[in-house]
């Protein structure tokens, strides 16, 4: 086996391929077992010129001219038959393409800056009395109720549909999956998510309100009908956010998504997902992201949780009850520590049977008819729903105190949630935003 060129290569190169990769482009070579010999050398030439792989090319930013080595994967992939240059993700010095094995070979021969080649892995998604388990109901402050008025939030999602309880307030919309200009959701995930952080109650006489009722929200479409995207997406969704925060005064990004950890990366800031979020932080987005919904093992938090930066939230189960006394995690909340051995999550938030807007004829809406609440409602469970939330919450710490960094939000919302005991299932506690903010 060893003696296939493309073996030879992936030898050779190693440390510059993620092993994902790796193992996908050894695998090519499974069908020979089953063919003559004589054939084999034609069958190997005939892959490395027809297979294809979605990847994403990681450069040193360090030591190279960005933009001259995005114009040298245009010229590689334009000498390959099939392949093509897809989306520059300049934010963290990454592009991303689709690559015959011919192709890869030369970007990693001919680059001589590129850091690393990975896998375009899947990205797969991840009101009630929430609201008043987390201490945001009718909070008032310095006379003022706090509504999350004012704060923009992005959630990078399946779309946002126009529900009537976030009329006027979706104030952005972008579409990477199908190129939409129109705001609307064929998966239903992202439009509970829409809700569960800024949904008024508007058809519910005001029942199913979300912490930050008066918020926008900014719809990013990064994953399917389906519920799945790649990496290359979600990053690009990232990085819109990062070039558009002025433009559309993005605060929060709420992303209640992600993919298993990757412990073929040296370290969590070696993965491209958790490098954008920590971008957007660092650009003064606050981002909160989900745990995961691989509990009750330990070391499941999904990437981009185990970023040591962004806010990863964990789902408590409320029991239906306002009083925090009978809550505990729920069975499928991600625990830690991370594959890195670092606590997380970092907090929880109710993420069991929570009530949020509906987006009619959605897939989800027509596979589980029997969560719908009403005509306008329905129910979800996931540490999907306690992100948004959570990002509800900090829309109202950031409209109480605008001038509040990303570290001091995270700060505030650890040291004044509820704690119930190991930090690396409930992280610092329950999130308690009513203790949060205090009058002057």
């Amino acid at each position: 086996m060893f003696q296939y060129s493309m073996i030879q290569s992936v030898r050779h190169h190693a440390r510059k391929l993620d092993r994902m990769l790796r193992d996908e482009l050894i695998h090519m070579y499974q069908p020979l077992k089953y063919t003559p010999c004589f054939l084999h050398k034609y069958i190997e030439k005939l892959f490395k010129k027809t297979k294809r792989y979605k990847v994403v090319i990681q450069f040193d930013q360090n030591n190279c001219d960005l933009d001259n080595e995005m114009n040298n994967i245009h010229k590689i992939t334009d000498r390959h038959f099939g392949c093509r240059f897809e989306k520059s993700l300049s934010t963290v010095g990454c592009c991303s393409a689709k690559l015959t094995p011919d192709a890869i070979v030369d970007v990693l021969d001919q680059c001589k800056h590129v850091k690393k080649v990975f896998a375009d892995r899947e990205v797969k998604a991840l009101l009630d009395v929430a609201t008043p388990t987390v201490g945001a109901d009718d909070l008032v402050r310095n006379g003022t109720e706090l509504t999350g008025e004012g704060v923009n939030v992005a959630v990078i999602d399946t779309g946002i549909y126009p529900h009537a309880d976030v009329e006027g307030r979706i104030v952005g919309f972008v579409d990477f999956v199908d190129g939409q200009e129109e705001a609307y959701d064929d998966n239903g995930h992202g439009t509970h998510c829409a809700g569960d952080v800024a949904g008024d109650g508007a058809m519910s006489d005001g029942q199913y309100q979300a912490p930050a009722p008066k918020a926008n929200v900014i719809g990013v479409k990064v994953l399917d009908k389906m519920g799945s995207g790649s990496l290359s997406t979600v990053m690009e969704g990232v990085q819109w956010c990062i070039e558009h925060q002025e433009e559309f005064n993005i605060d929060v990004i709420s992303m209640s998504l992600g993919s298993p950890a990757n412990s073929s990366y040296p370290t969590e800031d070696d993965d491209p997902m958790v490098q954008v979020v920590e971008a957007a932080w660092d650009a003064g987005m606050v981002v909160c992201v989900a745990a995961g919904n691989e509990g009750p093992d330990h070391q499941t938090i999904a990437s981009p949780g185990i970023s040591d930066k962004v806010i990863t939230v964990g789902a408590m189960d409320d029991r239906g009850t306002a009083d925090y006394e009978d809550d505990d995690i729920a069975e499928f909340s991600s625990r830690g520590p991370t594959i890195y051995n670092e606590v997380k999550p970092d907090v929880v938030a109710p993420g069991v049977d929570i009530i949020s807007l509906r987006a009619p004829n959605s897939y989800f809406d027509k596979i589980q008819k029997a969560a719908r609440v009403g005509e306008y409602y329905t129910t979800m469970s996931g540490t999907s729903m306690a992100t948004p939330i959570c990002a509800g919450v900090v829309a109202l710490m950031l409209e109480y105190n605008p001038d509040w960094t990303p570290d001091e939000v995270k700060a505030q919302l650890m040291e004044h949630a509820e704690g119930f005991g190991d930090a690396n299932t409930y992280g610092a506690g329950l999130i308690q935003v009513d203790r949060v903010v205090q009058d002057n």
